[in-house]
């Protein structure tokens, strides 16, 4: 437990080492909001109980909540008062301040307020132990990027004493090369093919736009699942289980079945913390779809301190409203035209829909503002042809055929994956199978995979997860 947490603070503070004290504060501040919740718990009862409890809680969000509005919203709070002051011709400025966003600071903030409101609500016990707390708080492999994990998982884990284990250690080897592979052979890849079109779009035709908008789609996913499988390998080598955080997603038939696969810690987060704490669907249709708008812009604004995120966080929330309140309308049409749910082209339907709709909110997310993303909409509108699908001219946005099989290739071979994870297929246990002499093929084709598509593929440049910006 000791190493583990000289570990994780010395992984954390190779970034920038003054930022150790942010972690160490918000792991002081909830290791004594949860010590000051048991004690009320055993010695207050009744109404002044819930006070001294509420008072705590109370305390554990404003500082964690204000340390995170202060690195991450400062200057976008300082920003929209100077546009409001401009619109009402005054002529006064409010100064930006310097501030460095640390990495991962909404992921451990998010996690510590988990564990105040799991005591608060008498799911856990609090943490006596400062130690296993503060190594709950920075655990390394998930620190910077996820998953957000729960107390009743990791830290009661943390709580026994795993001892090594070949099993694991193979298992979340093999895992940690999956993670590599998505984000060295795809995500990289497909980086170097669209950040060029992101950067200079006014330059851009719609159809270019339009094919670096449908890439980044699995470009955000590869990059972000990349990470959650390195962090879930890595601490499953280590003897730790962490929580899946995505389900081949763009199997999703929905929107709403889309976030069920997405990011599914934050999702759950959100939800249990935020969306139920609001009433969620218990106080009626009205307020249930404003209790999911809500869950979602707030969603939009955790991602990022800017308008283009909000839109995009608002847009998912719109289209999980319109779906819940159309489906009494959508059930009738069905009913009376016999449509077969579960006719492989129907699904196949829902999921193009879907993944269109979603793959529409990515451009909002992508784009560097709300003003840019409106006018790549515009140049696809006014540019967009059908011949784009039939004369496969997207292709013309990959500098060569080699550039498209590099990235191609890997790409299908993950969504091939997801598909046979859908179908619940479990690959790796299939790996594990085999002779040995078949496993140490194949994990030499994973080893030269990632050499060919990511070192040798369009030109190797280590590029930052993308989830570590927020």
């Amino acid at each position: 437990m000791y190493w583990l947490l000289i570990a994780s603070y010395y992984f954390y503070m190779s970034w920038n080492v003054k930022y150790g004290l942010l972690i160490l504060l918000t792991t002081v501040v909830t290791y004594a909001c949860g010590l000051s919740l048991s004690w009320v718990g055993r010695r207050c009862a009744g109404r002044k109980r819930r006070s001294f409890k509420g008072a705590a809680v109370a305390a554990s969000l404003i500082v964690n909540l204000g340390l995170l509005f202060y690195f991450k919203y400062t200057n976008f709070a300082i920003d929209n008062i100077n546009a409001v002051f401009q619109k009402a011709g005054i002529a006064v400025r409010c100064p930006d301040f310097d501030i460095v966003l640390p990495v991962g600071i909404s992921f451990f903030i998010f996690q510590a307020i988990g564990y105040t409101i799991d005591v608060y609500r008498d799911e856990i016990q609090a943490e006596k132990n400062p130690f296993r707390y503060a190594l709950f708080v920075s655990f390394f492999p998930q620190l910077v990027a996820g998953p957000i994990e729960r107390s009743k998982n990791l830290l009661a884990q943390l709580r026994g004493n795993p001892e090594f284990d070949v099993d694991d250690a193979k298992d979340g080897l093999l895992t940690m090369a999956y993670g590599l592979f998505m984000k060295i052979a795809v995500a990289d890849n497909i980086a170097a093919v669209i950040d060029p079109v992101f950067k200079a779009p006014d330059s851009q035709s719609g159809l270019m736009l339009l094919t670096a908008t449908v890439l980044f789609a699995f470009q955000i996913y590869c990059d972000f699942n990349g990470y959650t499988q390195i962090a879930i390998g890595s601490a499953r080598v280590l003897g730790f289980k962490l929580n899946q955080n995505f389900d081949a997603p763009y199997m999703g038939r929905s929107v709403k079945d889309f976030w069920r696969r997405w990011h599914i810690s934050l999702t759950s987060w959100f939800r249990d913390y935020v969306y139920v704490p609001l009433g969620g669907s218990r106080k009626g249709k009205v307020r249930k779809q404003m209790n999911t708008m809500i869950v979602f812009l707030c969603s939009g604004l955790w991602h990022g301190a800017a308008w283009h995120y909000v839109a995009w966080g608002g847009l998912n929330g719109l289209f999980s409203v319109l779906e819940d309140v159309s489906r009494p309308v959508r059930d009738k049409i069905e009913r009376k035209l016999s449509v077969d749910r579960g006719a492989f082209m129907y699904r196949a339907l829902q999921r193009i829909v879907t993944f269109v709709l979603i793959d529409f909110t990515w451009l909002f997310f992508r784009a560097a503002s709300f003003r840019t993303a409106l006018q790549m909409l515009k140049r696809i509108k006014n540019d967009f042809r059908l011949a784009w699908f039939i004369d496969f001219g997207f292709v013309g946005a990959f500098s060569s055929s080699y550039v498209l099989m590099t990235v191609m290739v890997p790409l299908l071979i993950i969504m091939a994956i997801d598909i046979l994870k859908y179908c619940g297929k479990d690959i790796k246990a299939a790996i594990f199978r085999q002779q040995i002499v078949f496993r140490w093929i194949i994990y030499a084709g994973i080893m030269l995979a990632l050499l060919y598509w990511g070192l040798y593929g369009t030109g190797y440049e280590q590029t930052q997860f993308i989830y570590f910006q927020f």
